[in-house]
């Protein structure tokens, strides 16, 4: 049973000051100020994108954010990247509830979060990993399935969130293939606490995502959204466009060529130097045991997904989703996503209990 005997105020909304048991996940160049705001005034707890982002541009962000709403909200960032320990300063200079984070996480940094207050959050996708992310430090998990859109496992949803959650102690946030009620109430019997939403949060009034790029999504059928290696070495989900038929169809040397015209590109929109980019992609390396290729090709990600979710090129751009994109049509605002989302999840228990 939860804190206050009401199945749906759980643990994660006790921790992260929220009425509703729903994380906004951090996407890249989606998770802007408008949508935080938009999903934390809604009652559900936001994430603000910064992985991609030079640290000024992460401080105005979260000004931006505390302007537009007073409820808490969390920064999701890159703990091998450059600039994460100026990152870290910012979020407890500026009282952020939360620290998103996934791959090569830092004892130290996270040791200077929970020593500020700052709630500590990682994204793993596989029990060893939530068990590792406990020790660490974390407070909160969120358990990605193979549903989930961008980079992902193989592993379904409903066999990932009832073993990570019988294998911790801290409060286990279900992600990959949430998209209603329904599923909430799912994943709450699988054991988590509440669910995370990237492609359901991308879909509503609130997102910056332009519409020719949304109306992609739209129109995607449950068959039209894979997992592919072409966009950077590594499974990511996403909805099958131009981009990916022309990178399947190129060979190893034009995709090198590629990937470093990208990773300079990136260079320019992050603010990083070179030498922050060879110590982050050594650290990427290390920690995800990738092969140097595979590390080069990691520039495509950020400066592609750019392409289709801020500059409005589905074509040239990558369109990472969720499994769920295949049966989402429209674009409500944040707070009838999230009120439909509550509704349905108690008129779901009612029937269950009714059945029962």
């Amino acid at each position: 049973m939860s804190p206050n005997g009401h199945p749906l105020h759980t643990r994660l909304c006790e921790l992260l000051e929220c009425q509703a048991p729903i994380v906004q996940t951090g996407m890249g160049w989606v998770a802007t100020p408008a949508l935080v705001a938009g999903a934390c005034n809604a009652g559900a707890f936001g994430f603000l994108a910064a992985a991609a982002l030079p640290v000024d541009e992460v401080e105005r962000r979260i000004h931006e954010t505390k302007q537009l709403t007073d409820k808490p909200f969390g920064v999701n960032f890159l703990m091998d990247a450059p600039g994460a320990e100026e990152i870290v300063a910012l979020l407890l200079a500026n009282d952020v509830k939360a620290a998103g984070y996934n791959r090569a996480p830092s004892a130290d940094l996270i040791d200077r979060l929970k020593a500020g207050g700052v709630l500590c959050v990682p994204t793993c996708g596989a029990p060893k990993h939530v068990v590792k992310a406990e020790k660490l430090g974390a407070d909160i998990v969120i358990v990605q399935g193979g549903e989930g859109g961008g980079h992902t496992g193989t592993i379904p949803t409903s066999l990932q969130v009832p073993a990570c959650a019988e294998a911790v102690d801290i409060p286990v946030v279900a992600a990959g293939g949430f998209k209603d009620g329904r599923g909430l109430v799912a994943a709450l019997a699988w054991g988590a606490a509440g669910i995370a939403m990237g492609t359901r949060f991308l879909m509503t009034a609130e997102s910056p995502v332009p519409s020719v790029t949304t109306d992609r999504y739209a129109k995607a059928g449950l068959m039209d959204i894979i997992v592919t290696k072409e966009i950077d070495g590594m499974p990511q989900r996403v909805v099958v466009n131009e981009l990916v038929h022309t990178l399947e169809n190129a060979g190893p040397l034009k995709k090198l060529i590629f990937a470093a015209q990208n990773a300079l590109a990136f260079r320019k929109v992050s603010g990083a130097s070179i030498a922050d980019l060879l110590r982050s992609g050594l650290a990427m390396q290390k920690s995800e045991g990738l092969t140097r290729s595979q590390v080069l090709l990691a520039a495509n990600a950020p400066i592609l997904a750019k392409r289709a979710m801020n500059d409005g090129d589905p074509v040239g751009g990558y369109l990472p989703s969720g499994s769920v994109a295949g049966v989402i049509e429209d674009r409500p605002t944040c707070a009838e996503l999230v009120s439909r989302i509550m509704n349905e999840a108690e008129e779901t228990l009612k029937r269950l209990q009714f059945n029962a």
